[in-house]
């Protein structure tokens, strides 16, 4: 550019679409080359089938640059209202400690790492998640907890699923308290009807008369009321039935523990353990439940075992990938946790320590203690049990004249039942707030109503039942005891950091995954107070920037999709294919198809696939593949044939789990829909689809888009994420609709499928502002890129390893899998050896085993420069000639820098190393390492002795090292 470039070409409009994509215009040229392609245009008319290119820009608004971005996106913002919200009903103002909220949630050390599948490079999240069971345990008074599932809603659903499986009863009822939130009850009955369950709602004292095998209680109950829940409990289980407790986890910290009562489930959420509300999350729940049902719990369960060395070590135990194994007999379809939030309620717990927690506990019951009494002296009757929330009768113009005194004074109390207010106080309230709820309550009546004078008076037995108050101790490991200034906090979060691989080191090239650049424009929104702050039910008219958002992103989804609507209620991927099975089978029995069942699954499905059809009492039939990994039309026209009768969906991923477009995926389609089913398209790989084809118009019916993949959600170390899913204008009645928060568009009756009407809306920002930066144009670039790296990848490996399939001109799509078996036929060299050499490398390994055993699936997104793709290309070359040394004799089969792999600085220090390899062999294999290395902190994992000797709690604070 010289002094008189154009203002229009000086224009920062699609600045970011640069800053996004990894190669620049050179080495996307010099990539092309070496394909042999001389533009981004040519390689995907050779790679995408023309049958069901869009051949069309997509029809958006032009990029914006970062800055206009975000002004647009603050001006949404500010229409919101920033009520202070006492609603309660699981949601909960509370304080984010500054030194977590820095040097967590807004690091990109912590938020852009990967599922700790590798635990070698992940042992600061598998410490902080074992700091986080073990907080659970202590306050819940159970035995095992996992490592969080997606919110207290599905939790307590879950906890229906595990006492199903468990419990000796023969009955199919399960019994819910009446006194359960009604967001959980919601979610319940909704997943009742899935599994084929009869539901009995009714009061918590009633529960044992009827015939069941399991039950749910809230305690605290959505009332606010406090009660002894021990002697239905030792009914419940006198009839074979299982008991399960959704607790709110800082009531424990003064009250008995479900544990103590006997409960054999305990469910909950870490909210406002530190986590923002977010209208809705995303949030860590929690699961707790007896050491005999381990093997029947969801989600991830984190375990201590030990590395090569003898080290005490962390990793994820049983649960890890179970969906995989077993399928269709999965206990869960579950394959995310919430990690990132898991961190940080665990955090908040080491920061305040037990007596911190204990205190804010104090403080918030003090609080009610003393509204209560204040209303009460003026005539306000309220529950006499309880916790933080107070609930009380106030009809016709007196409620009327409350709620108008609320809104002045910009509070939003509980209004969901018509003859009742509530009030639920938080970490947030204080004296002053309490002071000015008397005025709203009473008007004029609160004249003379004093807070020291109450305080004082105030009964030792108020509150909480003597026999309910907590005597047991909790939190009494070392972790929860030492850090609770701010430096050594500060020190121990950067050491935790320090020990995992994440984006902020190098590419993790997970295939099947996308791990793509969170850019930190697109994360700066989801602190912002206006998009954190708000509760999920407060009033429409308080949220309109939000509400306006969330239907632009939904349009731009839409659009990009080719579908009619969009829902934003499931938040993850495994819960959008839940939740677009159930729009599906909804469907069907509205056109009086109930007979429909069957849902045909190709065998390289991902393993959530058949997990989440089960879910649905759908009966799975496997289609095969072919020998080039493609769904087998000839196997797939029999099992049509076959079940044509009462066919209810083909699940497909496209592009295929196997990396290739598949040239007959319209007819496929088209198959289906002859025969009276609907197609279910897994969203995992629509990082090669957006701008190029769109599933809607290849002929899906509904698809879940991880937004965590395509639109840059970041991983969080294995959660947040969300998986809307967009459907097609004869399924759109039929998606989730909300108990508390009725949406427009679905059916009324449609129940939930998760505990917030949006999910977790607080991350959507970060897709809005990629998708409005991006364009059209820069969605195109990115898929086109993606494409390019993948195929660009694949090319440079070819001389070196297998590439097992590939589509239309020798093509792969965003993705390529690489065969370990002949390497490990020839010389005993795994997969696994592989994956764990990467790390002394600096790599995260690809996807490992997925979806054909003893291969290596790698995906390099379109965030990757072209140098990084080719020091990942050169450690991979120079794995393979490290391979030929064993294949060789050079190197000693079982003794060599692969079987050892990885190398630790405990090992280059090791004075008596005797291994047949150099230490600069072991630790630096290529020259770039001195310059940059990132160690691992433990060595290779005992995986087996990690199940055998299970162990899910904090160990004994001598064993750290």
């Amino acid at each position: 550019m010289n002094i008189n470039t154009p203002l229009r070409s000086l224009q920062e409009s699609e600045s970011f679409i640069g800053r996004h994509i990894g190669p620049d215009d050179h080495d996307t040229q010099a990539m092309l080359a070496e394909l042999g392609y001389g533009s981004l245009s040519d390689l995907i008319r050779a790679t995408v089938p023309d049958v069901i290119a869009l051949n069309r820009p997509l029809a958006l608004a032009a990029p914006s640059s970062e800055q206009e971005a975000l002004d647009r996106l603050k001006q949404l913002a500010l229409q919101n209202k920033l009520h202070r919200s006492l609603i309660g009903l699981g949601y909960y103002d509370t304080v984010t400690p500054p030194v977590i909220l820095r040097n967590v949630l807004e690091n990109p050390g912590w938020y852009t790492a990967y599922t700790p599948y590798q635990p070698e490079i992940s042992q600061g999240r598998l410490e902080t998640l074992l700091a986080y069971q073990q907080m659970v345990l202590d306050l819940t008074g159970m035995q095992l907890a996992n490592a969080s599932l997606l919110d207290e809603s599905t939790a307590a659903a879950e906890a229906m699923a595990l006492a199903k499986r468990v419990s000796k009863s023969k009955s199919n009822t399960f019994y819910i308290d009446e006194g359960t939130l009604p967001q959980t009850v919601d979610v319940i009955r909704t997943r009742a009807e899935c599994f084929g369950f009869d539901i009995i709602v009714g009061p918590a004292a009633d529960a044992a008369i009827h015939d069941v095998f399991g039950a749910i209680f809230q305690y605290p109950d959505r009332n606010g009321v406090v009660t002894d829940l021990g002697d239905v409990i030792a009914a419940l289980q006198a009839k074979n039935a299982i008991a399960c407790v959704a607790a709110d986890l800082m009531s424990l910290a003064l009250l008995k523990s479900p544990g103590e009562m006997g409960a054999d489930v305990v469910v909950g959420n870490t909210q406002r353990f530190g986590v923002p509300m977010g209208f809705g999350g995303p949030h860590a729940a929690y699961f707790a439940t007896k050491d005999e049902y381990k093997r029947a719990v969801p989600g991830r369960i984190i375990g201590v075992s030990v590395d090569a060395r003898g080290k005490q070590a962390f990793r994820m135990s049983l649960q890890t990938r179970e969906q995989h194994i077993r399928r269709e007999k999965a206990n869960s379809n579950i394959c995310t946790a919430q990690v990132l939030l898991a961190n940080i309620a665990a955090m908040y717990a080491m920061y305040h320590g037990p007596e911190g927690v204990r205190k804010i506990a104090l403080r918030i019951h003090r609080l009610a203690r003393v509204l209560a009494a204040g209303l009460t002296q003026k005539g306000i009757k309220t529950n006499t049990a309880f916790f933080d929330t107070l609930t009380f009768a106030v009809t016709g113009a007196q409620r009327e004249a409350v709620l108008q005194r609320a809104a002045q004074q910009g509070y939003n109390l509980r209004t969901t039942d018509a003859a009742t207010l509530g009030i639920s106080l938080d970490e947030c309230s204080s004296a002053a707030e309490v002071e000015t709820l008397w005025q709203i309550v009473l008007g004029a009546d609160a004249s003379g109503l004093n807070i020291e004078a109450i305080d004082a008076a105030l009964a030792d037995d108020a509150g909480i039942p003597a026999a309910l108050q907590r005597s047991s101790v909790y939190m009494t490991h070392a972790v929860f005891n030492r850090y609770h200034n701010e430096t050594d906090m500060l020190r121990y979060l950067k050491r935790l950091e320090n020990r995992d691989l994440s984006l902020a080191h190098a590419m993790i090239p997970f295939g099947s995954c996308t791990m793509k650049l969170n850019a930190t424009a697109e994360m700066l929104p989801i602190t912002w107070p206006e998009f954190s702050k708000p509760h999920p039910f407060v009033p429409r008219e308080q949220v309109t920037g939000y509400l306006q958002m969330i239907r632009e992103l939904e349009d731009m989804l839409a659009e990009i999709c080719g579908f009619d609507a969009v829902s934003m209620q499931p938040n993850s991927g495994a819960q959008g294919e839940y939740a677009g099975l159930l729009a599906i089978r909804n469907y069907l029995n509205s056109i009086g198809q109930t007979q429909r069942n069957v849902c045909l699954i190709p065998s390289s499905a991902h393993g959530t696939n058949p997990a989440s059809a089960q879910m649905l009492s759908m009966k799975v039939v496997v289609v095969a593949c072919d020998d080039k990994g493609n769904i087998d039309v000839g196997d797939l026209k029999v099992k049509v044939e076959q079940h044509k009768d009462n066919l209810a969906a083909l699940m497909i991923t496209y592009p295929s789990t196997h990396g290739v477009f598949e040239e007959a995926v319209k007819d496929i389609c088209q198959l289906i829909h002859d025969n009276g089913g609907q197609v279910y398209m897994d969203g995992a790989n629509l990082n090669a689809q957006v701008g190029v084809s769109r599933p809607g118009d290849i002929g899906a019916d509904v698809s879940h888009v991880n937004l965590h993949k395509t639109f840059c959600i970041p991983h969080g170390g294995g959660g947040p994420g969300m998986g809307p899913i967009g459907i097609k204008k004869h399924l759109a009645p039929f998606v989730a609709n909300h108990s508390v928060v009725k949406l427009d568009g679905p059916n009324v009756d449609s129940g939930a499928v998760s505990a917030a009407p949006w999910g977790s809306a607080s991350i959507l920002p970060i897709s809005w502002m990629y998708i409005s930066m991006m364009g059209a144009s820069g969605l195109l670039k990115s898929t086109q890129v993606a494409i390019l790296s993948a195929n660009y990848i694949a090319q440079r490996l070819q001389g070196h390893y297998p590439v097992l399939y590939t589509g239309k001109n020798g093509r792969v799509a965003h993705e390529c899998i690489i065969d370990l078996r002949p390497l490990k036929a020839a010389s005993g060299i795994t997969e696994e050896d592989v994956a764990k050499r990467l790390m002394d490398y600096g790599f995260h390994a690809p996807t490992m085993s997925f979806p054909v055993p003893g291969t290596l699936m790698i995906e390099p997104t379109e965030s990757e420069p072209r140098a990084e793709l080719d020091r990942f290309i050169e450690a991979m070359i120079s794995i393979r000639h490290e391979i030929a040394r064993v294949e060789s004799g050079d190197l000693h089969a079982e003794n060599n820098m692969l079987k050892h792999a990885p190398h630790t600085l405990a090992d280059i220090m090791d004075e008596s190393w005797d291994r047949p390899y150099s230490k600069n062999e072991a630790a630096f294999p290529v020259a770039s390492l001195r310059d940059n290395k990132f160690w691992p902190s433990v060595n290779r994992i005992d995986n087996v002795y990690g199940d055998r000797n299970l162990f899910c709690a904090c160990p004994a604070i001598e064993s750290y090292t």
